[in-house]
C-alpha cells in the first residue's frame, strides 16, 4: 500500500495528492460531501481545507477520512498514461 506524502488545497474541493512512490493527481472530495455525517463539516470550504496527512492518508479534524487505496485507485483511474511499467519503474 502507497501513503499519501503531500497534500495542495486546490480551488474547491478539489486537493491535489502525491504519493510515496511519486504517483500524483487531483482528487475532487465532493462526491463524499453528501455520504454521511462525518463528511457533513467538509461542505465548509474552511473546513474542507483543513485536511492534514495522518495514518498515510488525508484526514480532517472531525476524524474524516477516506482510504488511501481508494484515493490511489481515482488518481490511476484519471492518468490514461500510468501503466503498469511506469509504476514498476517508481518503486
Amino acid at each position: 500500500m502507497n501513503d499519501i506524502v503531500r497534500i495542495t488545497c486546490k480551488e474547491g474541493y478539489i486537493y491535489h495528492i502525491i504519493f510515496d512512490n511519486g504517483i500524483s493527481g487531483d482528487v475532487d472530495f465532493s462526491e463524499y460531501l453528501s455520504t454521511g455525517p462525518v463528511f457533513e463539516p467538509l461542505k465548509e470550504i474552511a473546513f474542507f481545507r483543513k485536511a492534514s496527512i495522518e495514518g498515510g492518508t488525508i484526514s480532517w479534524p472531525n476524524g474524516a477520512d477516506i482510504a488511501p487505496e481508494t484515493l490511489y485507485d481515482k488518481i490511476l483511474q484519471t492518468q490514461s498514461d500510468i501503466t503498469p511499467e511506469r509504476l514498476l519503474s517508481q518503486v
